[in-house]
């Protein structure tokens, strides 16, 4: 048997798709050739002039990936958890992440925000990175950027943006030494930014059993939490939203934010609190600060 792993096409995911394949192998003594990685073009890939937001969201990423689990080409799909919805797609099983990498920002184009020159042009398809930038400097202008980071990289190379943010897991895990961390007091990142999640079809319990067996119990609790509150806001690709959980012991450290989409409005909360009500006291958190926000800042919102 062959164990098939699906993944879009860009550099980084197969790169987190050869890292899955590489940790199943060491978990099970697996040889060489009882993994394959099976390329899913998905239209997130096809349409790169426009945000994910106008084009249909996040489901762009993982779509196809989930029929060509639910129809049997692949055992697996290899995801960025950023990049997953918060409701799966019935028959799917969120069944393993791997260990959290750097959950920071990277500036490429200048040393800091504070360095950037005023009216500086950011690239960026993110809503949260948009409000973000705008919060700290509303001088500040961005455009729709999307593409891999090659193309972004070269956009700012070029001149033809001043600036823009990459996640510094992707840069890391794809061997790129560029930009400059961007602290997380300064932005904290989305939700499961540095997490690679592996989905499987629900039921399939040998694979699943599988998949277990390199699945990093902290990432996965974490990730979950930051999932979690966004649920509770109802928060879609549109949202500019922030969430990062920290597991200290028995503890978890949680910081949030939601912004209005120009940054001229930002609630923040931030909460340490035992593991074991840490769910209920995150949804509580984005409850409160959706009652504290104003009318335009909930409309980007649509909590159950």
């Amino acid at each position: 048997m062959t164990f098939k792993l699906g993944t879009r096409g860009s550099p980084l995911a197969l790169a987190q798709a050869n890292m899955t394949a590489a940790a199943l192998r060491q978990a099970h003594g697996w040889a060489e050739d009882a993994t394959e990685i099976v390329v899913i073009n998905t239209k997130g890939d096809q349409v790169q002039d426009r945000a994910l937001a106008e084009i249909g969201g996040k489901a762009l990423w993982t779509k196809e990936l989930d029929a060509a689990l639910l129809d049997g080409r692949i055992d697996c799909g290899v995801h960025s958890m950023k990049d997953v919805e918060t409701q799966l797609r019935d028959g799917i099983a969120l069944a393993a992440m791997l260990p959290r990498a750097d959950v920071r920002e990277r500036l490429l184009g200048a040393e800091s925000i504070a360095a950037l020159p005023q009216g500086a042009v950011i690239g960026t398809s993110s809503p949260r990175r948009a409000a973000q930038l705008k919060a700290l400097r509303p001088d500040l202008r961005t455009e729709v950027l999307r593409g891999n980071v090659a193309t972004r990289m070269a956009k700012v190379e070029a001149g033809a943006i001043d600036a823009t943010l990459l996640a510094a897991a992707g840069l890391d895990r794809l061997g790129v030494k560029a930009g400059h961390l961007v602290p997380l007091d300064v932005m904290l990142p989305a939700s499961a930014q540095g997490a690679v999640g592996i989905t499987a079809r629900l039921g399939d319990e040998a694979v699943l059993a599988m998949l277990a067996a390199i699945d990093d119990a902290d990432t996965h609790a974490a990730v979950l939490l930051e999932r979690g509150f966004l649920a509770a806001l109802g928060g879609s690709c549109h949202s500019p939203v922030a969430a990062l959980a920290r597991l200290e012991g028995e503890l978890v450290h949680f910081r949030a934010e939601i912004l209005a989409e120009d940054g001229s409005e930002r609630l923040a909360g931030e909460l340490m609190v035992p593991r074991a009500h840490a769910a209920d006291e995150v949804a509580a958190l984005a409850v409160r600060l959706l009652g504290e926000a104003s009318p335009a800042v909930r409309a980007l919102f649509d909590p159950a």
